[in-house]
Protein backbone atom coordinates (compact mmCIF):
# COMPACT_ATOMS: atom_id res chain seq x y z
CA UNK A 1 0.00 0.00 0.00
CA UNK A 2 1.42 3.51 -0.47
CA UNK A 3 3.05 5.72 1.85
CA UNK A 4 2.00 9.10 0.12
CA UNK A 5 4.67 10.86 1.45
CA UNK A 6 6.62 14.33 0.08
CA UNK A 7 4.73 15.01 -3.38
CA UNK A 8 2.69 12.52 -3.68
CA UNK A 9 0.72 13.83 -0.29
CA UNK A 10 0.84 17.66 -1.97
CA UNK A 11 -0.07 16.58 -4.95
CA UNK A 12 -2.92 14.53 -4.30
CA UNK A 13 -5.83 16.59 -4.87
CA UNK A 14 -4.65 17.79 -7.77
CA UNK A 15 -4.08 14.82 -9.58
CA UNK A 16 -7.03 12.80 -7.80
CA UNK A 17 -9.33 14.40 -9.81
CA UNK A 18 -7.70 13.91 -13.06
CA UNK A 19 -7.68 9.64 -12.18
CA UNK A 20 -11.11 9.07 -11.21
CA UNK A 21 -13.79 9.82 -13.38
CA UNK A 22 -16.56 11.07 -11.32
CA UNK A 23 -14.39 11.99 -8.40
CA UNK A 24 -16.52 14.95 -7.48
CA UNK A 25 -19.83 13.16 -8.00
CA UNK A 26 -18.58 10.46 -5.91
CA UNK A 27 -18.23 12.81 -2.78
CA UNK A 28 -21.41 14.90 -3.64
CA UNK A 29 -23.76 11.35 -3.74
CA UNK A 30 -21.89 10.21 -0.65
CA UNK A 31 -22.04 13.43 1.31
CA UNK A 32 -25.94 13.64 0.22
CA UNK A 33 -26.99 10.35 1.95
CA UNK A 34 -24.87 11.01 5.23
CA UNK A 35 -27.35 14.34 4.98
CA UNK A 36 -30.40 12.10 4.72
CA UNK A 37 -29.42 9.60 6.90
CA UNK A 38 -27.57 11.10 10.08
CA UNK A 39 -28.83 13.48 12.88
CA UNK A 40 -27.53 15.93 14.88
CA UNK A 41 -24.24 15.30 16.80
CA UNK A 42 -23.37 12.29 14.60
CA UNK A 43 -19.95 10.69 14.60
CA UNK A 44 -17.99 10.03 11.29
CA UNK A 45 -15.25 7.84 10.92
CA UNK A 46 -12.92 8.69 7.58
CA UNK A 47 -10.92 6.09 6.68
CA UNK A 48 -8.05 6.75 4.46
CA UNK A 49 -9.03 10.69 5.26
CA UNK A 50 -5.87 11.97 3.36
CA UNK A 51 -5.75 15.30 3.40
CA UNK A 52 -8.92 15.95 4.91
CA UNK A 53 -10.96 16.96 1.79
CA UNK A 54 -13.81 14.67 2.99
CA UNK A 55 -14.09 15.76 6.27
CA UNK A 56 -14.24 19.49 5.73
CA UNK A 57 -16.96 19.23 2.54
CA UNK A 58 -19.05 17.17 5.93
CA UNK A 59 -17.91 19.36 8.17
CA UNK A 60 -19.58 22.29 6.42
CA UNK A 61 -22.25 20.44 5.60
CA UNK A 62 -23.65 19.89 9.62
CA UNK A 63 -21.78 21.76 12.07
CA UNK A 64 -22.57 19.38 15.00
CA UNK A 65 -21.18 16.23 13.44
CA UNK A 66 -17.96 14.76 14.98
CA UNK A 67 -15.25 12.87 13.09
CA UNK A 68 -12.13 10.55 13.41
CA UNK A 69 -9.78 10.83 10.62
CA UNK A 70 -7.84 8.30 10.05
CA UNK A 71 -4.47 7.34 7.68
CA UNK A 72 -1.16 5.89 8.02
CA UNK A 73 0.42 8.70 6.22
CA UNK A 74 1.66 11.27 8.68
CA UNK A 75 2.54 13.64 5.58
CA UNK A 76 -1.41 13.49 4.67
CA UNK A 77 -2.48 13.96 7.84
CA UNK A 78 -0.11 16.73 8.50
CA UNK A 79 -1.78 18.60 5.49
CA UNK A 80 -5.30 17.80 6.96
CA UNK A 81 -4.35 19.00 10.74
CA UNK A 82 -3.36 22.13 8.81
CA UNK A 83 -6.82 22.41 7.06
CA UNK A 84 -8.64 21.46 10.40
CA UNK A 85 -6.91 24.10 12.24
CA UNK A 86 -7.39 27.08 9.41
CA UNK A 87 -11.11 26.30 8.94
CA UNK A 88 -11.68 26.53 12.52
CA UNK A 89 -12.91 22.86 13.31
CA UNK A 90 -9.59 20.65 14.97
CA UNK A 91 -12.08 20.41 18.44
CA UNK A 92 -14.28 18.59 15.74
CA UNK A 93 -11.48 16.13 14.37
CA UNK A 94 -10.00 13.41 16.14
CA UNK A 95 -6.94 12.81 14.42
CA UNK A 96 -5.23 9.12 14.03
CA UNK A 97 -1.92 8.23 12.21
CA UNK A 98 -2.78 4.78 12.17
CA UNK A 99 -4.79 1.42 11.13
CA UNK A 100 -8.33 1.09 12.05
CA UNK A 101 -7.73 -1.33 14.55
CA UNK A 102 -6.27 0.76 16.36
CA UNK A 103 -9.42 2.97 17.40
CA UNK A 104 -12.13 2.30 19.78
CA UNK A 105 -14.61 4.30 18.02
CA UNK A 106 -18.03 3.55 17.38
CA UNK A 107 -19.10 5.85 14.27
CA UNK A 108 -22.57 6.21 13.12
CA UNK A 109 -21.35 6.23 9.70
CA UNK A 110 -18.23 5.08 7.65
CA UNK A 111 -16.57 6.29 4.35
CA UNK A 112 -13.64 4.34 2.90
CA UNK A 113 -13.61 5.67 -0.64
CA UNK A 114 -10.68 4.76 -3.26
CA UNK A 115 -8.38 2.97 -0.36
CA UNK A 116 -9.30 -0.78 -0.53
CA UNK A 117 -8.38 -1.36 -3.79
CA UNK A 118 -4.65 -0.75 -2.40
CA UNK A 119 -5.05 -3.71 -0.36
CA UNK A 120 -4.58 -7.01 -1.57
CA UNK A 121 -7.03 -9.82 -1.25
CA UNK A 122 -4.31 -12.11 1.11
CA UNK A 123 -6.30 -11.44 3.89
CA UNK A 124 -5.42 -7.59 4.01
CA UNK A 125 -8.66 -6.17 3.04
CA UNK A 126 -10.31 -8.70 5.12
CA UNK A 127 -8.63 -7.18 7.95
CA UNK A 128 -9.52 -4.10 7.18
CA UNK A 129 -13.23 -4.58 6.62
CA UNK A 130 -13.30 -6.38 9.52
CA UNK A 131 -12.14 -3.33 11.45
CA UNK A 132 -14.30 -1.19 9.85
CA UNK A 133 -17.25 -3.53 10.95
CA UNK A 134 -16.05 -2.90 14.54
CA UNK A 135 -15.77 0.53 14.91
CA UNK A 136 -19.43 0.79 13.51
CA UNK A 137 -22.71 1.10 15.80
CA UNK A 138 -24.70 -1.52 14.96
CA UNK A 139 -27.46 -0.74 11.85
CA UNK A 140 -24.93 2.05 10.84
CA UNK A 141 -23.78 2.22 6.82
CA UNK A 142 -20.51 1.92 5.26
CA UNK A 143 -19.85 3.65 2.42
CA UNK A 144 -17.28 2.12 0.48
CA UNK A 145 -16.29 3.20 -2.92
CA UNK A 146 -13.39 1.72 -5.09
CA UNK A 147 -11.76 0.21 -8.36
CA UNK A 148 -13.47 -2.74 -9.30
CA UNK A 149 -11.95 -5.17 -11.83
CA UNK A 150 -12.93 -4.50 -15.20
CA UNK A 151 -16.83 -5.56 -16.58
CA UNK A 152 -15.29 -4.84 -20.47
CA UNK A 153 -12.54 -6.08 -22.48
CA UNK A 154 -12.39 -1.89 -22.84
CA UNK A 155 -13.38 -0.37 -19.75
CA UNK A 156 -9.62 -0.08 -18.74
CA UNK A 157 -8.28 1.83 -21.97
CA UNK A 158 -12.06 4.01 -21.43
CA UNK A 159 -10.43 4.95 -18.53
CA UNK A 160 -7.72 6.18 -19.46
CA UNK A 161 -8.90 8.07 -22.19
CA UNK A 162 -11.29 9.56 -19.78
CA UNK A 163 -8.61 10.90 -17.83
CA UNK A 164 -7.02 12.07 -20.29
CA UNK A 165 -10.09 14.35 -21.51
CA UNK A 166 -10.22 15.07 -17.48
CA UNK A 167 -6.29 17.07 -18.00
CA UNK A 168 -4.09 14.01 -17.47
CA UNK A 169 -1.11 14.15 -19.29
CA UNK A 170 0.31 11.74 -21.99
CA UNK A 171 2.95 10.57 -19.42
CA UNK A 172 0.57 10.20 -16.53
CA UNK A 173 -1.65 8.27 -19.03
CA UNK A 174 0.87 5.94 -19.52
CA UNK A 175 1.79 5.65 -15.80
CA UNK A 176 -1.78 5.31 -14.98
CA UNK A 177 -2.53 2.33 -17.51
CA UNK A 178 1.04 0.54 -15.65
CA UNK A 179 -0.82 1.18 -12.22
CA UNK A 180 -3.86 -0.45 -12.56
CA UNK A 181 -2.70 -3.47 -14.43
CA UNK A 182 0.12 -3.85 -11.74
CA UNK A 183 0.02 -1.66 -8.64
CA UNK A 184 -3.65 -2.45 -7.29
CA UNK A 185 -5.84 -4.88 -6.45
CA UNK A 186 -9.74 -4.80 -7.34
CA UNK A 187 -12.09 -7.57 -6.35
CA UNK A 188 -14.79 -8.70 -9.19
CA UNK A 189 -18.53 -7.79 -7.54
CA UNK A 190 -19.26 -11.54 -6.55
CA UNK A 191 -15.55 -11.38 -4.39
CA UNK A 192 -16.24 -8.37 -2.83
CA UNK A 193 -19.79 -9.87 -1.99
CA UNK A 194 -18.00 -12.87 -0.33
CA UNK A 195 -15.67 -11.01 1.48
CA UNK A 196 -18.61 -8.33 2.95
CA UNK A 197 -20.66 -11.60 3.65
CA UNK A 198 -16.98 -12.93 5.72
CA UNK A 199 -17.19 -9.79 7.83
CA UNK A 200 -20.56 -9.88 8.82
CA UNK A 201 -21.95 -7.12 6.60
CA UNK A 202 -25.22 -7.07 4.51
CA UNK A 203 -25.73 -6.89 0.61
CA UNK A 204 -24.17 -4.33 -0.62
CA UNK A 205 -26.66 -1.46 -2.48
CA UNK A 206 -24.43 0.65 -5.70
CA UNK A 207 -25.24 3.73 -6.12
CA UNK A 208 -22.17 5.03 -7.91
CA UNK A 209 -20.58 3.80 -11.27
CA UNK A 210 -18.39 5.56 -13.28
CA UNK A 211 -16.60 3.18 -15.87
CA UNK A 212 -13.65 1.12 -13.08
CA UNK A 213 -15.17 2.29 -10.11
CA UNK A 214 -18.34 1.65 -7.83
CA UNK A 215 -20.00 2.69 -4.86
CA UNK A 216 -21.80 0.98 -2.55
CA UNK A 217 -23.70 1.48 0.48
CA UNK A 218 -23.60 -1.59 3.10
CA UNK A 219 -24.94 -2.31 6.73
Amino acid sequence: MPTFTGEQATQYDSRITRLVPGYELLHQLTNAQLQATLSDNAHILVVGAGTGKEVLALAALNPTWQFTAQDTSADMLAIAQQQFDEQGITSRVVVHNGPVDKLSVKADAVLCLLVMHFLEDNGDKKELLKAIKGSLKKDANLFIADLMRPETSFEREAQLTTCAQLGLTETGKTQTGHDLENEFYPLDRMRFSELLNECKFGIPKLYFKALGFSGYVIK
